[in-house]
């Protein structure tokens, strides 16, 4: 199983490839399920503002694509432009339709550059069909 900073380290090269012409805000994640597999996404504006996808969602997308069965067990989010970037509440609604449990893990750069945690519950304590 990947460390919190190997997944915060995924996100971080995923954030590489972002394409934020609009916002100039770049986001990176990766997300691990309990198969043991990765996927990583970034996210991808568009002129249209409201089409737009998260970093988040698009490495959710990935694990569907693949062909993901399992359930999610940690994502990692990373931003060049900002520590502790904290997932928008589409991501955290989708993130609780995919979790393992309510101790999935979100994971996110620190202002120490360590690695910050919080749950699934913790930042959605009301979701939808949580």
């Amino acid at each position: 199983m990947r460390s919190n900073q190997e997944l915060l380290d995924m996100a971080k090269a995923a954030c590489d490839n972002a394409y934020a012409p609009y916002s100039n805000f770049f986001v990176g994640a990766c997300a691990l399920y309990d198969s043991g597999n990765t996927y990583v996404g970034c996210n991808v504006e568009n002129a249209s503002y409201g089409l737009s996808l998260c970093a988040e969602r698009n490495a959710m997308s990935n694990a569907i694509v693949a062909g993901e069965k399992g359930k999610l067990i940690k994502i990692a989010i990373y931003s060049k432009n900002q520590k502790n970037c904290m997932p928008c509440g589409a991501c955290r609604q989708w993130m609780a339709e995919f979790k393992k449990d309510k101790d999935m893990e979100i994971i996110m750069e620190s202002e120490d550059n360590k690695c910050a945690v919080f749950t699934i519950e913790q930042l959605l304590p009301y979701g939808f069909m949580l």
